[in-house]
């Protein structure tokens, strides 16, 4: 009887920390929608998204690119928790993760130590980064950047995790859309 009442406890705390989880994940959302309706501010917006998922996930850092269409390449637009000398460490065109991720599905690398796919592992060891999840940002059905987040322990993220991230790429498109259309608008208005 003791046994099964410690197991019920065990069920019950269980339950308890993952409705806290999902309740940190509904107030980040919160908080990044509220942003995007009072404000056009874009980078305002990106740095609160970026810095609402690494305290909701209770992760290293977080970091959000898109991509410069006219450059064909990736731009650092907002960061969260990375190190000057890890964000200036060279290109990420090559990295292999971020090209699988503008495909449209997630990337998780596990052990950026050992995984191929991470081309500047000696830099992520040197910021204490070992696992990374990219997170395509698709706006009307185009890939048009990545949510990329870093631990510093290796993990495995929940499908509410990486649910929760998935919402906060979507919330980054629809700030760029409001931008723009606004700046559209405006554009016309002056015309």
């Amino acid at each position: 009887a003791v046994a099964e009442l410690g197991g019920q406890a065990l069920i019950n705390a269980q339950m308890y920390e993952a409705k806290i989880k999902e309740l940190e994940f509904l107030k980040g959302l919160q908080q990044v929608s509220k942003a995007i309706n009072s404000t056009l501010e874009v980078q305002k917006i990106l740095s609160l998204l970026v810095k609402t998922a690494v305290t909701a996930l209770d992760i290293k850092a977080a970091a959000l690119r898109l991509l410069d269409e006219k450059r064909k390449q990736m731009e650092l637009v907002a960061h969260f928790g990375l190190s000057d000398p890890y964000i200036n460490k060279g290109p990420v065109e090559a990295d292999k993760s971020i090209t699988e991720a503008m495909t449209g599905k997630a990337v998780i690398i596990y052990d950026v130590a050992s995984d191929p796919r991470a081309i500047y592992p000696q830099a992520a060891a040197e910021e204490g980064i070992s696992s990374i999840i990219s997170i395509p940002i698709n706006l009307k059905g185009n890939v048009i950047g990545v949510l990329r987040l870093y631990t510093s322990k290796p993990r495995t993220f929940s499908e509410e995790e990486i649910t929760f991230m998935t919402s906060l790429a979507e919330q980054a498109a629809l700030a760029l859309e409001n931008a723009r259309m606004y700046e559209k608008l405006k554009a016309e208005h002056e015309e």
